[in-house]
């Protein structure tokens, strides 16, 4: 089976997203997936490219949202409106309520409350859902062991996404206790406006091939953690998605791959999580999933895709990439434009060779 990954520019300046068609199958039988639909803006020009490139009756097999966050969920609106999907593969968080409400920290609240409070800020979500009824779209969860046309989920299981939305930044507070005992407290997200002045501050410093200076430990929010990672062998290709995923969904991932059997390493293809971010990685895992650093000079074994704006101050840390081209990637950023790994499909007019990113000797320095 061949399959073709194409990333679509999303969003200006730092508003960074994710928006994915896949094409597997062979050039004359194929189906069609999408994986997140970046902002609102980006949810009518994914529809124009649908269009474009795979005719005006263009249907999609698969629609995924790795994650609630808006960067990744708002486009999907104008996609459910104006294209016909077959299934689609989300979490509705307010339905689970039920299943997580011991892990909130008002023991007076009702199911029927905390469901309310979800759903009341998961707009988004919400609409997404009420667009796929009315069209009648199949629904299903995308949770660990799911298969998805040629993709497994690797990640979350249903326990992990439980345990993680009472993490979210807008939900009622969790029960940090009983998340403890669990181990699974990740933390809720909170970013002050001067933690986000710091970030654009930031120094450099120098960096080798032979001394890396990305760090293990990093934190991301727990809506990230959330994040459907998703994996593909197709007898020609090893295929890893991972939206904006961080260490912790990472990990769990190698060790459902490992306990499963699938084998890591050696992929044709892996996105950056997080439009890289140097919170959702670090040497630990990455050595897990792609194999410990080859030696400078090695030629790239597989194409690494990140989505980022054009422009963008904060991403893709520099760190990252240098991490990902250390162990083997061919790095390729967006930057405002679509950005094609054919997996066998011949090119489509119009497109050219990509250029690829270029080993940093200056990163970006930890606080």
């Amino acid at each position: 089976m061949k399959c073709e990954i194409e990333f679509l520019a999303v969003g200006e300046g730092s508003r960074a997203g994710d928006a994915i068609v896949i094409r597997y199958g062979e050039p004359d039988c194929y189906q069609l997936m999408v994986v997140d639909g970046g902002t609102a803006e980006t949810g009518e020009k994914m529809v124009e490219h649908l269009r474009s490139q795979f005719g005006n009756d263009v249907a999609l097999e698969h629609v995924v949202l790795t994650h609630s966050d808006a960067d990744h969920a708002s486009g999907l609106r104008e996609v459910l409106k104006q294209i016909p999907v077959r299934s689609l593969w989300l979490h509705v968080p307010w339905l689970l309520s039920s299943e997580a409400i011991h892990l909130f920290a008002d023991k007076t609240m009702t199911a029927e409350k905390l469901s309310a409070a979800i759903k009341d800020e998961c707009d988004i979500i919400s609409e997404i859902v009420e667009l796929a009824v009315a069209a009648n779209v199949q629904i299903y969860y995308p949770f660990q062991g799911a298969q998805i046309g040629p993709f497994t989920v690797l990640s979350p299981s249903k326990y992990a996404y439980l345990h993680l939305l009472p993490q979210f930044s807008r939900t009622p507070e969790p029960d940090k206790g009983a998340l403890e005992q669990a181990n699974m407290w990740i933390g809720k997200a909170t970013v002050s406006l001067l933690a986000k002045l710091f970030e654009k501050a930031r120094s450099w410093t120098t960096e080798t091939w032979g001394s890396e200076r990305l760090k293990d430990g990093g934190v991301t929010s727990a809506s990230n953690e959330s994040s459907v990672v998703l994996y593909a062998n197709t007898g020609e290709q090893r295929i890893l998605l991972t939206g904006d995923a961080g260490i912790n969904a990472l990990t769990w991932s190698v060790n459902y791959a490992i306990a499963a059997g699938y084998q890591l390493q050696n992929f044709t293809f892996v996105q950056i999580p997080h439009h890289g971010s140097r919170r959702n990685v670090g040497p630990t895992v990455l050595n897990a999933l792609l194999g410990n650093p080859v030696p400078e000079g090695t030629e790239s074994s597989f194409a690494a895709f990140v989505s980022c704006p054009a422009k963008d101050d904060t991403h893709p840390r520099k760190i990252v990439l240098n991490a990902f081209m250390r162990r083997g990637g061919r790095v390729i950023a967006t930057e405002g434009r679509n950005k094609v790994h054919w997996g066998g499909f011949p090119a489509r007019d119009g497109y050219v060779t990509a250029t690829s990113c270029s080993f940093s000797t200056e990163v970006e320095e930890y606080d």
